[in-house]
């Protein structure tokens, strides 16, 4: 009689035994899992290590209270079902466990609180100022390209459409907005900053790999948002001087005239130039449209290969200087900036006969 009454309290302790043993070769197994996978791109700052190493510590803690919760649930489900023949029944009445209930809330309080501190200590540290030569970069956000000015000699800002930063030495960036709410990301820093109309925000990165990475917009900000993408070339300092140096200098021979360095294609009248790269503060053409002899696929604006062969001279000007005074059918008004605002009329002449000449070709 004896062994038949204590063999439920047996039975179940086998059980919770054997739960034990599963929950802990399931959480080894997907801790083993979560640190193999290559979450992330390649490193490329000195703050990337430590907040990969931080996504780690995450990976260790939450497996195992993922896999210990799913493993009673599931327990629960098998264990407790409902028979045929109980669907009229209810459960039977039971009484919390004080003791257990302190535990399962203590634990995971203590475990947060923990965590909240290691993530605290890693963004303090990642965010302390390192060192008095730190590069400042302003990088200011449009829709729909990102634009970074450097300092220059005699103080004059330098201005590229892509991204410059040498190996090594501590950056400093300043994220401003003409319009919307962007976000500044190069996943390869695995640093990002809100870029609001009227706030400075600020971000500190120290570039530890040469190499070409993506910056991108991670905030929705229109229609064209998946197209604010260019690049951050981390290059050795030497290299990184001669560049800034080109850059101040403007464009070399074959532009057709213009004055000023600094401004990039602002300063060409090359209009593939301009096309592609843009002038200083303006996004480039090709971020937003699609044209075969400039490599370029936007799909924000029409397809200038189809749309370009069927228009006069003074309507793609029009479209360039003024581009919602006839808008094309299927696209919205208010996307396109007005050019001619911004541009001279030297340049949007450019425009015009680069566009003439090589749309539909």
């Amino acid at each position: 009689m004896d062994a038949e009454r204590t063999s439920p309290g047996r039975q179940e302790k086998v059980h919770v035994g054997q739960m034990a043993a599963i929950a802990l070769i399931a959480s080894l197994l997907g801790i083993a899992l979560g640190l193999v996978i290559d979450w992330f791109p390649t490193a490329a700052s000195t703050q990337a290590d430590k907040i990969d190493t931080l996504w780690d510590v995450l990976i260790i803690c939450s497996v195992p209270i993922f896999v210990g919760v799913m493993t009673i649930v599931l327990y629960s489900v098998w264990r407790f079902r409902m028979r045929p023949g109980e669907e009229e029944l209810d459960g039977p009445p039971i009484h919390g466990n004080t003791r257990l209930e302190i535990v399962w809330t203590a634990i995971p309080a203590i475990l947060l609180v923990a965590l909240c501190t290691y993530a605290y200590v890693v963004l303090t540290d990642i965010e302390e100022a390192k060192g008095s030569d730190e590069l400042p970069v302003r990088v200011v956000g449009e829709q729909f390209t990102w634009t970074f000015h450097y300092k220059g000699s005699g103080g004059k800002e330098v201005v590229s459409n892509q991204l410059y930063v040498p190996l090594g030495r501590p950056v400093l960036f300043t994220v401003q907005s003409k319009d919307v709410i962007h976000d500044f990301w190069v996943p390869a820093f695995r640093m990002k900053i809100d870029a609001v109309p009227g706030i400075d925000t600020h971000l500190r990165v120290t570039p530890s790999r040469v190499g070409d990475y993506p910056v991108v917009c991670a905030e929705l900000c229109g229609l064209g948002h998946s197209t604010m993408r260019q690049t951050a070339h981390v290059m050795a300092p030497d290299e990184w001087e001669k560049k800034i140096e080109e850059l101040a200098a403007g464009p070399q021979g074959g532009g057709g005239g213009g004055g000023g360095g600094g401004g990039g294609a602002e300063a060409a009248g090359d209009g593939k130039t301009l096309f592609t790269e843009g002038a200083e503060g303006l996004s480039a053409c090709q971020s937003c449209h699609t044209l075969a002899d400039a490599g370029a696929t936007g799909t924000t604006g029409p397809n200038l290969d189809e749309v370009i062969p069927d228009l006069s001279d003074p309507e793609i000007k029009q479209s360039i200087e003024d581009p919602d005074a006839q808008v094309t059918e299927g696209f919205q008004a208010g996307i396109m900036p007005r050019y001619g605002d911004s541009l001279s009329e030297q340049q949007v002449d450019a425009l015009v006969k680069y566009l003439k000449e090589v749309a539909g070709k």
